[in-house]
């Protein structure tokens, strides 16, 4: 594609084609999804055009639903919630559903206004990671994108090291709790001028296709890896 080229779901380099994700989950095994946490769990964004009007989790249930139609989907996100709020509203409904892959983002709103506790993020993130990996369900998360180089997104670059220490709290609990985790913080699409909705916090919907295809590499590739483990 050219500068000039105008991208949809089409014709984007970076999304993940519908029949690639259906040969890359052909053997997945979950029969629950479920996805808690904030709104970049629930999916809020600007719709882009050329693109259909869907958040990242929706994206993957619906791949994931083309090879196995009897999935059952819940998202419990919210806009605004913190890590305290996810425990005390989202987690026990989660975990009802017994779900046996579930996705957790949050934390950006503990930190979203100066002064927010790390500490008590990590203490709470630590705690939801901890009793979903208790139910026994395959756990993913991802970090977020290094938006900030763009310059529509100077006015929340004051954002960025607060962002950034979340993360490493996603790497260093995604690695305690043996979970998924999906690297966005230098993804290539972190550049792209119409990333980011007016609100310039979420994603648009062609951001949130990229995600979701990216998702789905990481749950093939994690199926791939436990198939290859050699037998002890």
């Amino acid at each position: 594609m050219t500068d000039n080229d105008i991208r949809t779901e089409a014709n984007d380099p970076m999304l993940l084609p519908a029949d690639e994700a259906r040969r890359l989950l052909a053997d997945a095994p979950w029969q629950r999804y479920a996805v808690l946490g904030d709104s970049i769990a629930q999916g809020v964004g600007d719709p882009s055009p050329g693109y259909e009007s869907k958040g990242w989790a929706d994206r993957v249930a619906a791949m994931l639903s083309s090879s196995n139609p009897g999935l059952a989907y819940l998202n419990t996100g919210r806009i605004g919630a913190t890590t305290a709020q996810v425990l005390a509203e989202q987690l026990q409904p989660v975990l009802d559903f017994e779900p046996d892959l579930v996705h957790l983002n949050c934390g950006g709103n503990d930190l979203f206004l100066q002064g927010g506790s790390l500490d008590e993020l990590r203490t709470n993130l630590d705690a939801l990671f901890g009793a979903l990996a208790r139910s026994n369900a395959q756990i993913c998360t991802f970090t977020l994108a290094d938006v900030w180089e763009v310059e529509r997104m100077l006015p929340m670059r004051p954002m960025r090291d607060r962002m950034a220490a979340l993360n490493d709290v996603v790497r260093e609990l995604a690695a305690r709790y043996d979970a998924i985790l999906v690297e966005f913080w230098d993804h290539p699409v972190r550049l792209r001028p119409d990333l980011m909705s007016a609100d310039l916090i979420h994603f648009t919907t062609s951001g949130y296709a990229v995600v979701a295809g990216e998702m789905v590499r990481a749950l093939h590739n994690h199926l791939s890896a436990r198939t290859e483990e050699p037998a002890r």
